[in-house]
């Protein structure tokens, strides 16, 4: 009796402890809401490194880990193509030394006879790692797009050797043809019938600055114009337009459709669609699947997208990001169902773990409105473009806007260093190729499971919060609205009071705070104001589980502090 009376003092000493460290990690409510002035303009990731600073605080006092769920950076990466690669660059080696070789110092490698040299390397080394997908690499140019053996083993020698500049500027010319293969594939479509071309940049956000910077050069965009944002979106897509240099005019096109529950589907209603049928309209900036959100869009959507540009604006030009395309089953891109008005962009930075390499595409289709709406551009616009062009070829006005993108990222004048560095080029030539030979989706469904299951452990900790089954859904990131938490859970007075006497903000500053989590906010994606964002793919596993139980918890306090105040 007495041993229990001491584990109950012993109990109550604990929790009190507790709830003074508690106390000691809550910042007071003044203090909170002058921090949330001081910083509330910040983009997202700008807040990201203010959350941070919190969640260092709290390590200080006494939380034993950092979980910063606030990037999308994957904590996987694809080996077997790195091995590959890294093969193909001792081989490159050896060929670079067989025209000069004197210590250090090496030549450039040979065309004729690489092919059966590179046969006769891989018969020395068939033991090395990546060698089985390196010569699986090879044959595939030459089985499928019979590729000259010598040209192609040369290309990709000399592309990662890397002692030429980029020619074609735009993208090497095999290595091109193989990376549509992979990338139309992956949008939905047919390499075979697609006519795009690429344009190999430094990634998506490369991608993102070189298209604004080309459509203001060639007039298609002037400051003021009237742009669509399909929201929420990746937050820089709403600084671009903001910024003094373009001053867009923004019209939203919210993902706002909701179930029987009104839980959020973050599909585009028709009536949000509709706002598409102003031909005041230049540009629509799509992402799909959506960020933070994640889900793509469904049949229905794309098809009546298509029949509005069709029927009321067929001039519209579209940017669709699609960086997360390759986690959803079944996705379909705009660019694959509208090929005309859709320049689409891509990154391989997500799904093979690259971030680092910077390795993302511009896809244009031959036929599309950008080259349609330069020719109708006024005679003293056209004149000033030839004048841009001029240097570059006798006839600029025939250039197409891809090409004047490539020309573009390099101010005109350097056109002729245009390009993206050819070892990065064959590192994405054989990415391709290893996605393109994984003909059972092994390495795709592994990078699915992933996401799918932490995004199953959050949920195994949030209380009555609604999960939606959809095959849409790429988990790569979740959104939670907390608001519909609150009605759902609740009902409307406390979704109220969240609404009046708390916020979103001040919600993710305690998780820093208390937990040492750093997640975002879903208002600076241009979402609803209390939805909070979470990557998936970037800590382990049980780490979703804590993050889990820390907003059920705190979720509980701020429904506590409402009941109490009652």
């Amino acid at each position: 009796m007495r041993l229990m009376l001491h584990c109950v003092v012993d109990m109550m000493r604990i929790k009190g402890q507790n709830k003074k460290m508690t106390a000691k990690k809550m910042l007071k409510r003044p203090e909170m809401k002058q921090l949330i002035e001081k910083v509330k303009m910040l983009s997202p990731f700008e807040l990201k490194d203010e959350f941070i600073k919190m969640a260092q605080k709290s390590k200080e006092l006494g939380t034993p880990k950092i979980l910063n769920a606030g990037r999308g950076n994957p904590n996987w990466t694809a080996a077997t193509p790195r091995q590959a690669f890294f093969s193909l660059g001792q081989f490159a080696v050896l060929e670079s030394q067989l025209t000069w070789c004197e210590g250090d110092l090496a030549g450039m490698p040979q065309k004729e006879g690489a092919y059966e040299r590179f046969l006769a390397y891989l018969a020395k080394h068939p033991d090395e790692y990546g060698m089985d997908l390196l010569k699986q690499v090879v044959e595939y140019g030459i089985d499928v797009h019979q590729f000259d053996p010598d040209e192609w083993v040369f290309e990709l020698v000399d592309g990662i050797i890397g002692d030429n500049y980029p020619v074609p500027d735009r993208m090497l010319v095999q290595t091109e043809r193989v990376v549509k293969d992979y990338l139309i594939k992956e949008m939905g479509g047919d390499s075979q019938t697609a006519t795009h071309e690429l344009f190999a940049v430094e990634g998506g956000t490369a991608a993102m600055c070189y298209i604004i910077d080309s459509l203001k050069s060639n007039y298609l965009l002037k400051p003021k114009d009237k742009i669509a944002l399909f929201v929420p979106i990746f937050t820089p897509y709403l600084e671009i337009a903001t910024l003094p240099s373009n001053e867009f005019e923004m019209v939203f096109i919210h993902a706002s459709a909701v179930n029987e529950e009104g839980v959020p589907t973050w599909q585009y209603p028709k009536e949000e669609l509709d706002k598409l049928k102003d031909t005041d309209i230049k540009l629509a900036f799509v992402v799909n699947p959506s960020n933070p959100p994640a889900v793509a869009m469904n049949e229905e959507t794309l098809a009546y997208l298509e029949e509005i540009v069709t029927k009321h604006h067929p001039k519209l030009m579209i940017v669709t990001d699609d960086v997360y395309g390759t986690f959803c089953d079944g996705f379909k891109s705009l660019m694959i169902t509208m090929p005309y008005h859709t320049l689409g962009v891509y990154s391989y930075s997500k799904y093979f773990g690259v971030t680092g390499w910077r390795l993302g595409l511009i896809a244009l289709a031959k036929e599309n409105v950008y080259n349609q709406l330069i020719k109708e551009l006024s005679k003293e616009e056209q004149e000033k473009l030839v004048e841009r062009y001029e240097a570059l070829t006798t006839n600029p006005k025939e250039i197409s806007f891809i090409d004047r993108l490539v020309a573009d990222s390099r101010q005109v004048a350097l056109n002729h260093t245009a390009g993206l560095s050819t070892p990065q080029q064959v590192q994405m030539a054989i990415f391709s190729v290893f996605a393109l030979l994984d003909e059972k989706n092994r390495y795709k469904e592994q990078t699915k499971a992933i996401c799918r299951h932490r995004e199953q452990l959050i949920y195994q900790e949030l209380k009555d919060y609604p999960y939606l089954e959809n095959e849409l859904n790429t988990a790569y990131y979740n959104k939670y609205d907390l608001l519909v938490w609150a009605k759902l859970k609740y009902g409307e007075s406390f979704a109220t009071y969240l609404k009046n006497e708390r916020s979103a903000l001040e919600f993710l500053f305690d998780l820093a705070r208390r937990y040492g989590i750093v997640l975002l906010n879903g208002s600076g994606f241009e979402g609803p104001a209390w939805s909070i964002r979470v990557s998936l793919a970037n800590l382990n596993d049980v780490d979703y589980t804590k993050i889990g139980q820390a907003i059920n918890e705190l979720f509980e306090e701020y429904a506590n502090d409402w009941k109490n105040g009652q």
